[in-house]
This record gives structure tokens, C-alpha cells and sequence, in this order.
């Protein structure tokens, strides 16, 4: 009950000096609104970026042979899954799974006219295919289609290095297992651009069976595994490890594969960190200010309480319950108008060039999570309780008589 009354006589001190409070509630809304739509916009841009990164290259779960990633890449032919019906109907069973999609890996020179490249690709199923890579841009042509046997789509940069052009004949080359060299002419129905230029500079894609026929194969390095939602990647995984086995298969989740995105949220995250930390010091100063010219113009009026009964301690906890109800108060203005700018922001949309190693810009807006809000609530609540520790305890330290010397 006492903190009951604590708390009522902080909250109509509060209002009763309005004037003065002013400042202390914007300083805290500002900062809540600061903090979530810093906050929110980072949020975005990785749900972007990692959305892109899962529908353009990676899916999000892999399944290969054992060791792939560390001993597939110098010798990926020893590597390659058999190519059987059954074992992606299992793959369908797992919980948010919506497709699997395989891929054969293939890599040698690629000839268009006078000119030779080296590239790097992928044998994919068309029909499949369109589950995973719906963030792929195609300004030119279109995307490989269901029944195709012997067409192409070319990364951006390669087909201009290339000199390739739209229904061009691209032939490939590449090694056998047996350490021959095998060739295979396509023509080329798209050019597409991914979240990724450096990828796009180098990369092509061929029907499966094209692929198959060049490294002459009969399987594929790679089933990807497409879910309803990213959030359930964990638990898919683990249903993968229970019932596929771990001695027949590897299962790697994207989370392992996205390594330019990873360091990109751990850059972010220390970001908001430091953003965060900014704003929490002008709060605290704010408020400190705040309380503690409260206590240098109520001298009188603290003398006075003392006088009637009131301890130390009771001064002391009815300045911090200033500097609490000041910062709920705040916090609750500062949600409402973070929560406005941020539906208003996401609708009108915020212009973005092509970031680092990007090949196109896009319009980003502002993800407000749960996390966020509480965070921003918690930072703003806390920073201002700690401010008020101060100027409530110099409150509680005055002496009677000189305080009540302010009244005459």
C-alpha cells in the first residue's frame, strides 16, 4: 500500500509541475522513438538480406554427402547424391517443408563467339527451381521452364563479359570423372541479377539434365530444402537429423552457409548497440537534469515533509518514483509515436542504393518485432530510473533546518 501511495503522489507531482517535465518526457520519448525505428530499419535490411540470400542461392536447409564442404569443392564428382525419387518424397515429410530442390554442381569455361570465361554453375530443376529462386531478378529473358533440355540463364556480369545476348548459343566445358573433357551447347533465355554481384559475374544455370549430360552423372551434389517459414529452420533441421541420418547425409542449415550475411548482422548488431548506448546517455541527462532541479526548487517543500514525519527513505523513494512514472510515461508517448513513424516510413518507403557488393538498388522500411519495442521500453525505463538515483538521494540528504529556511 505505501508504494501504492508512493507511486500516486510521484505520478500527481509529475503533473503538477508539468512545465518542468516537459523536457524530461520528450528526452525519453524521443529516445524510445529513436531506438525503435534505428532499431527497426536494421531489422528490415536483414530480413531482406537474409530472405534474399535463402530464395536466390541457398534454401534453407542443404542436404549432401558427408564432408562435402570440406572435401567437395577440389574433388566434387566423388560427392554426388544418387539421384533417387524416394529420398526427396522423405525429404517431404519434414515438418514446413514445401519443396526440395536438387542441384548439380558444375564448373569449367563457358564460349560465346571469340570469347572464353571460366564459370561457375549449377545443374537445377526448373519446375522446382521456382520455389527457391523467386528472389532472382530477371531483366532480361526470363527464368529456365518445366520440359527445357537445352537452354541456359547467365548471371548479368558474365553474360556481359561474355558478350552474350539473348537466344546466343553458349557452349560449356568441363571435366568428367574419368578426367575427360566434355561439351554442351545452350541457348540462353535469361539473364538474371541476384542479391549478389559477385556471384552474378561468374554464375550460370542449365536444366539438370543438361548438367547431368555434361559431367555425365546420374545424380546431383546438393538437395535444397525450401520451408513456409524461416523460422522454423531449427526445428526442420532436427527433424532431418532424427529420420535422414547422419552417417548417409550431411544436413546444413543456411545459418552455416551465409557467411557475408552473418558478418553483416554481427556489424549491425554492434551497431545498435552503440546507437543505443548514445541515446541512453541523453536520456540520463535529461532526467538528471530534470530531478534535480526539481530538488533545488522544492527545498522548501522537502523541508516541510521532514518536518512532518517523513524519513530519508521516503524522499528517496518518492524522487525515484518521479524519475519511474516520468520514464513510463515517456516510454508509452515514445511507442505510440515510434509505432506511427514506422507504418508511415514502411509505406512511403526509403530509397536505398546498392549496397557493398550488391547489383541493385530497393526501397526498405521499417520491421517493428516484439524484441525491438521491449528493448527500446526496457533501455528507456532503466536509463531513467538510474538517473533519478542521484538527485533522490541528494534530496534525501538535506537537513531540516536548512531546508526549511527556502520558505522564508
Amino acid at each position: 500500500m505505501h508504494g501504492i501511495l508512493t507511486l500516486r503522489t510521484a505520478a500527481l507531482n509529475v503533473i503538477r509541475q508539468v512545465n518542468r517535465s516537459k523536457a524530461a518526457l520528450t528526452a525519453v520519448a524521443l529516445g524510445v522513438t529513436a531506438m525503435m525505428l534505428a532499431a527497426g530499419f536494421i531489422d528490415w535490411n536483414l530480413r531482406f538480406g537474409r530472405e534474399n540470400t535463402i530464395h536466390s542461392q541457398l534454401g534453407h536447409i542443404q542436404v549432401m554427402k558427408p564432408r562435402f564442404l570440406e572435401l567437395g569443392r577440389s574433388d566434387p564428382l566423388s560427392y554426388v547424391l544418387p539421384n533417387r525419387e524416394q529420398d526427396i518424397r522423405k525429404i517431404l515429410d519434414g515438418p514446413g517443408v514445401v519443396a526440395v530442390a536438387p542441384r548439380l554442381l558444375i564448373s569449367g569455361l563457358a564460349s560465346s563467339g571469340e570469347t572464353t570465361l571460366s564459370f561457375i554453375g549449377e545443374g537445377v530443376d526448373p519446375g522446382v527451381e521456382a520455389e527457391l529462386s523467386s528472389a532472382l531478378r530477371f531483366p532480361e529473358g526470363r527464368n529456365l521452364q518445366p520440359g527445357e533440355e537445352n537452354t541456359v540463364v547467365v548471371g548479368r556480369g558474365l553474360a556481359d563479359n561474355l558478350g552474350l545476348r539473348l537466344g546466343g548459343t553458349l557452349v560449356l566445358v568441363a571435366n568428367t570423372k574419368g578426367g575427360r573433357i566434355n561439351a554442351v551447347e545452350a541457348k540462353t533465355v535469361g539473364v538474371f541479377e541476384s542479391i549478389t554481384k559477385a556471384y552474378d559475374d561468374i554464375a550460370l544455370r542449365i536444366p539438370i539434365g543438361l548438367a547431368r549430360q555434361l559431367l555425365r552423372v546420374d545424380g546431383e551434389h546438393l538437395r535444397i530444402v525450401v520451408l513456409d517459414d524461416t523460422a522454423r529452420t531449427a526445428q526442420t533441421l532436427e527433424w532431418m537429423k532424427t529420420n535422414l541420418g547422419t552417417s548417409q547425409y550431411d544436413v546444413v542449415p543456411w545459418t552455416q552457409l551465409a557467411d557475408f550475411y552473418n558478418k553483416t548482422a554481427s556489424l549491425f548488431a554492434k551497431q545498435v548497440g552503440v546507437i543505443y548506448m548514445i541515446i541512453a546517455v541523453i536520456i540520463v541527462l535529461a532526467i538528471s537534469n530534470t530531478m534535480t532541479m526539481s530538488v533545488i526548487q522544492r527545498i522548501g517543500e522537502i523541508g516541510t515533509m521532514m518536518a512532518i514525519g517523513a524519513r530519508r527513505k521516503d524522499i528517496l523513494l518518492l524522487f525515484i518514483a518521479e524519475g519511474v512514472v516520468l520514464g513510463v510515461v515517456g516510454t508509452i508517448i515514445g511507442v505510440f509515436v515510434g509505432s506511427l513513424l514506422a507504418m508511415l516510413i514502411s509505406l512511403i518507403g526509403i530509397p536505398m542504393p546498392p549496397g557493398p557488393g550488391m547489383t541493385w538498388g530497393y526501397s526498405a522500411g521499417i520491421l517493428l518485432t516484439p524484441g525491438t519495442v521491449v528493448s527500446a521500453c526496457l533501455t528507456a525505463m532503466a536509463t531513467t530510473a538510474l538517473a533519478s538515483l542521484y538527485p533522490a538521494w541528494k534530496a534525501s540528504r538535506m537537513e531540516i533546518v536548512e531546508s526549511l529556511r527556502a520558505l522564508q
